[in-house]
């Protein structure tokens, strides 16, 4: 009798990853967001919100380094209009995060699910969620995205519970650790990024931090952060449209 070798199984028999993998695979996320939301929680107060709206912030609104520049507008004395559309033109990015998930992923979605893990699809979820499908887009599951989410948000929420009922001057006598928490997001952000870094998309990031420089320059923050998504969706077409003539 020969001994033929099994045929490998399809793509969609493969297992898939669990609601559990997701929660361990967002531990990274939870380092980072607990000091991070625990100087927010701290800083929400300091400019005279209360304990339950600098929680209610954290988890309905959840726009990690946004909150500190929402709180600091309206305590400003700045309309809640003028506030809220500063936010959402810093994070305009978040409507490419969707469809540029939906690019690669292999299986359909349902809408309950879709709608939860969606809500939860901050820049390190996004991150994490591109990593794992371009490592191998067979273990990439709803229920494994919104496990990520989950702790993801749970622990922001946790660690703004923390920072606001500590009151206030906890961290006055060590202006660096405070200056330290508020690093750890975009850093953990960024080597994210890198970890799902191609060579191929050189170009892209090129035109995106050129981008976001001369914005940056020219007019704010903002306009940096709109114009570096601009110029990187522009390389990003050019370059598959290149791809695709040759």
């Amino acid at each position: 009798m020969d001994n033929q070798p099994l045929p490998a199984p399809k793509a969609s028999e493969q297992r898939q990853a669990t609601f559990a993998q997701g929660l361990y695979d967002g531990l990274p996320i939870v380092i980072s967001y607990l000091p991070v939301a625990f100087a927010f929680g701290l800083n929400a107060v300091k400019l005279g919100f209360s304990p339950l709206e600098a929680i209610f912030i954290s988890a309905i609104i959840y726009a990690g380094a946004s909150q500190f520049v929402i709180t600091t507008l309206l305590s400003a004395g700045l309309s809640l209009w003028v506030a809220a559309l500063t936010v959402m033109a810093m994070d305009v990015r978040h409507l490419l995060y969707g469809p540029a998930l939906r690019h690669r992923i292999p299986v359909g979605l349902t809408r309950r699910k879709t709608a939860v893990w969606a809500f939860g699809l901050t820049d390190e979820v996004f991150s994490t969620a591109i990593a794992r499908l371009i490592a191998d887009n067979r273990q990439w599951s709803e229920n494994w995205m919104i496990g990520v989410a989950a702790v993801s948000w749970l622990s922001w929420v946790i660690g703004t519970i923390v920072g606001a009922i500590s009151g206030n001057g906890l961290l006055d006598d060590y202006p660096a650790v405070e200056a330290a928490l508020s690093f750890m997001l975009p850093a953990l952000f960024l080597s994210l990024l890198l970890a799902a870094f191609q060579r191929q998309q050189i170009p892209v990031l090129t035109a995106s931090l050129l981008g976001a420089l001369g914005g940056l320059i020219l007019v704010s923050i903002p306009m940096a952060i709109i114009s570096g998504i601009g110029c990187g969706c522009l390389a990003a077409g050019l370059g598959a449209g290149q791809r695709h003539k040759e």
